[in-house]
């Protein structure tokens, strides 16, 4: 049961920071709620990496900014990536 409630805690994460990220982000992105949610799961460990690289220690938990700040680079990148495919 506890890791049902670890898996639905990283879930909603990383639904918040990704909705959190969209809005931060100018534009319109057209992507669903699972794929918000991805973005911000995948955000968290991109913050988690940059954090690791600020502190030295690789078991600092990103915590919900650098989530954000994450999730942010990463619908960037995929905006960029998605852009020039279609191009």
């Amino acid at each position: 049961m506890e890791t049902l409630w670890a898996i639905l805690t990283w879930m909603v994460f990383g639904l918040v920071a990704g909705a959190i990220a969209r809005l931060a982000v100018p534009g319109r992105q057209s992507i669903g709620m699972l794929a918000t949610m991805i973005l911000g799961i995948i955000g968290s460990l991109v913050g988690g990496g940059i954090t690791w690289l600020i502190t030295g220690d690789p078991m600092e938990p990103a915590g919900w900014i650098m989530s954000i700040v994450g999730a942010v680079i990463v619908l960037i990148v995929a905006l960029k990536v998605r852009t020039r495919q279609t191009a």
